[in-house]
């Protein structure tokens, strides 16, 4: 699995497609454990140069800093809201069928939940019990 670039992985995080060499990254960074940590950070490359840029108006610093905690939270609230509908419109946009992030989230949940059974049952189930 070949990973994007810095500059790659920046434009990936407002948005560019990218090249077909990385949809198995594209894909694994929309399933991974950790997809969810992940988006939001990529939303953060959109959201924290806006916020830097607002304190920069003129004005007193509370107002400054209201603005910025307001304007941060309307847009997190919104990205985390439609996060995994962003999420499966960028893999359709890398050439995947829709819901493959979602399929292959719950798959890999599936498979967890199984191991996690299989050792609570050997742990705790007498071989009698079954």
């Amino acid at each position: 699995m070949e990973r994007p670039g810095v500059l790659r992985w920046f434009a990936y995080s407002v948005g560019v497609r990218l090249p077909a060499r990385y949809s198995d990254w594209a894909l694994h960074d929309a399933t991974s454990e950790h997809w969810r940590a992940r988006y939001v950070l990529q939303r953060s490359v959109g959201i924290v140069p806006l916020c830097a840029v607002w304190l920069l108006l003129p004005g007193s610093i509370w107002l400054r800093l209201s603005l910025v905690l307001m304007a941060a939270l309307v847009a997190y609230f919104y990205s985390c809201a439609y996060m995994e509908e962003s999420i499966e419109h960028r893999l359709g946009r890398q050439g995947f069928p829709h819901d493959t992030g979602r399929r292959v989230r719950t798959e890999a949940a599936e498979a967890k939940n199984a191991e996690a059974t299989a050792r609570y049952i050997a742990r705790y189930r007498t071989p009698s019990e079954g």
